[in-house]
């Protein structure tokens, strides 16, 4: 499987540079995004329109030209339907399904049948969303594209209607879905017949995730109401443009119904981001390239675990790295307990650099924030998607600060999970990187439900259906560190640590005396030999002389060429198979 040539990035709103696509289509008018279509001459090129966010006057050539974002303050314009698909599909590929949908007035309402014929002959479209199929860089997609200018894109039966037609039509021929979403909410002329759609449109979605396809929806300015609260929050990845207004009651509902003034930025992109809601934000001239990233990371095939193409992951050590690691003295347990506490050694995001040739960070466990003690995303090892999940302390005080000193709180877990079984759902196989001196012991934690965190992951990982592999590569500290690391093997770095608990607090739970932690740390039997030894590890991984910058590539490329030896061993494996085989390694135990 071949993909375009990357920059590395750790956010979905950092991926790809832009692309545009030319686009021809009969079956839609012809349109622009800040004025009707006409014939333009060279004198109109200098035609100003106002920006609506920064109020400033801005030529309309030049905004058209950065794909409708203002050059003075960076907002985004409100794009039309054939614009939107001019960012997205191949030319000349997308073609428009249920066009001719039947628009009824359930409830009778007075001058509704006049107000849905005004907006049709204003946008020339027939409802508030236009759904088709496409190609994106020759792979096929299911397109959706709501239109703000339709009844402000607001859901009645016709665009529930073709949602769902769209979702059975997408099973029937095995296509991926994505759907720019934008809305008011429900149609109130329709009152609860418009309710029933959010049902309605859920149910299909439930539908093409148990047929083991991908959704995608991609929340435009503004998303609100009843389609944020259906389909515009069920993706296995949700994405956002920057700035979009994006909520369930809207900053005018609640200021009339409860008299509440929301803080600037409150429901825009960016906070539900910040508060795990959304796995990131995209920016328009990044847009295909990243709907080509998504639709090649689920695409997996059972069985299908080592699909490396002609990737070079043959590691071979320098001569410097084996003199370095010939002149590598052993050091005693507490000297790796300090050495793995360093804030110099180094993290998974340096070997995730060396081993994968694409990561993408998803972000959130979809219900209050994203933990930034734990990252996870998707990385390509050549052509093969792999799921990674990683504790990360950070590299400086300012970083480990930010990230809690690698310990992850309940939020962090879940959105492990989350991934996880995303990772399950798409046949995509598990890489942790494991390193945390303990899950959070503050308050926050525990009202927010700790232990249950840490146990709902240990369940679900035994029984996760494709193949998980965790590394050890600093510190792992009692049930934090179990939390993502029930693996089919489990490997450690040789100056790695994994224990039940510090040495320090094992020292004073069982001696009464925390001083007596480097005696603890070493009839604790935590260091890598030792526990090879104890069968708990499958492998002891070479750090050349010590895990710092001097060796993170010689460490990262010895790692790459195991994941792929690992993978390797899978290909062809049952689901079943696996998944028992985890079971039985720690029933072994």
């Amino acid at each position: 499987m071949k993909i375009p040539r990357i920059k590395r990035s750790r956010n979905f709103a950092k991926i790809f540079g832009g692309e545009d696509a030319s686009f021809g289509m009969t079956k839609l008018v012809e349109e622009e995004s800040v004025e009707t279509s006409k014939t333009r001459t060279e004198e109109e090129d200098d035609t100003k329109i106002k920006c609506p966010k920064c109020g400033k006057m801005v030529n309309r050539a030049r905004v058209v030209k950065r794909k409708y974002i203002c050059y003075e303050c960076g907002s985004y314009f409100r794009v039309r339907t054939l614009n939107r698909i001019k960012m997205v599909a191949d030319p000349g590929t997308f073609t428009p399904w249920f066009s001719k949908t039947e628009i009824k007035n359930p409830l009778g309402f007075a001058g509704y049948e006049d107000k849905v014929k005004e907006a049709r002959e204003k946008t020339g479209l027939d409802e508030a969303v236009t759904i088709g199929r496409c190609k994106v860089f020759g792979e096929d997609i299911v397109l959706g594209v709501c239109d703000a200018r339709f009844m402000m894109a607001s859901m009645g039966h016709v665009v529930g209607e073709k949602i769902t037609k769209a979702m059975e039509r997408a099973v029937e021929e095995k296509l991926p879905v994505f759907l720019f979403c934008c809305s008011g909410g429900a149609r109130m002329q329709e009152g609860i017949v418009s309710l029933m759609q959010m049902a309605k449109t859920s149910a299909a979605i439930q539908k093409l995730g148990e047929a083991g396809l991908f959704y995608c929806p991609i929340l435009t300015d503004p998303t609100t109401g009843g389609v944020t609260a259906s389909f515009a929050m069920l993706g296995d990845v949700i994405m956002a443009e920057p700035g979009a207004l994006i909520g369930f009651a809207g900053p005018r509902v609640i200021r009339q119904t409860i008299g509440q003034e929301l803080p600037e930025g409150f429901q825009t992109a960016e906070f539900l981001v910040e508060h795990g809601i959304i796995d990131g934000i995209v920016r328009r001239d990044r847009l295909k390239k990243t709907i080509y990233f998504l639709v090649k990371a689920h695409q997996c095939k059972e069985g299908n675990y080592a699909n490396f193409g002609d990737v070079n992951y043959h590691f071979v050590p320098t001569e410097i790295i084996k003199e370095r690691a010939a002149k590598a003295v052993t050091k005693s347990a507490w000297e790796k307990v300090k050495a793995v506490r360093s804030v110099d050694r180094a993290s998974a995001l340096d070997y995730m650099e060396v081993i994968f040739d694409h990561f993408v960070e998803a972000h959130g466990d979809r219900a209050f924030r994203d933990d930034p003690a734990i990252v996870g995303g998707i990385g390509f090892i050549g052509g093969q998607a792999v799921t990674v999940i990683a504790d990360h302390k950070g590299r400086n005080l300012k970083e480990c600060q930010e990230r809690n000193y690698g310990m992850p709180m309940p939020e962090g877990y879940r959105k492990a999970l989350r991934l996880m079984k995303q990772a399950e759902k798409f046949n995509r196989p598990i890489v942790c990187f494991v390193n945390t001196s303990g899950a959070y012991p503050g308050m926050e934690a525990e009202e927010r439900g700790m232990g249950e965190s840490i146990a709902r992951n240990l369940m679900e990982m035994s029984a996760l259906q494709v193949p998980v592999l965790c590394i050890m590569i600093g510190e792992g500290g009692s049930g934090g560190a179990l939390a993502t690391a029930v693996g089919n093997e489990v490997w450690m770095l040789e100056n790695a640590t994994y224990s039940i608990l510090s040495p320090e607090g094992f020292s004073s739970i069982l001696w009464k005396d925390s001083g007596r932690a480097e005696e603890a740390s070493e009839v604790m039997k935590i260091t890598a030999q030792d526990l090879k030894e104890l069968h708990i590890i499958d492998k002891i991984i070479p750090e050349f002389g010590g895990a710092d910058d001097s060796t993170k590539k010689a460490i990262g490329g010895y790692l790459k060429e195991n994941i792929c030896a690992f993978l390797k061993k899978y290909e062809g494996a049952k689901r079943e198979d696996i998944s028992a085989e985890r079971y039985d390694r720690f029933r072994a135990f």
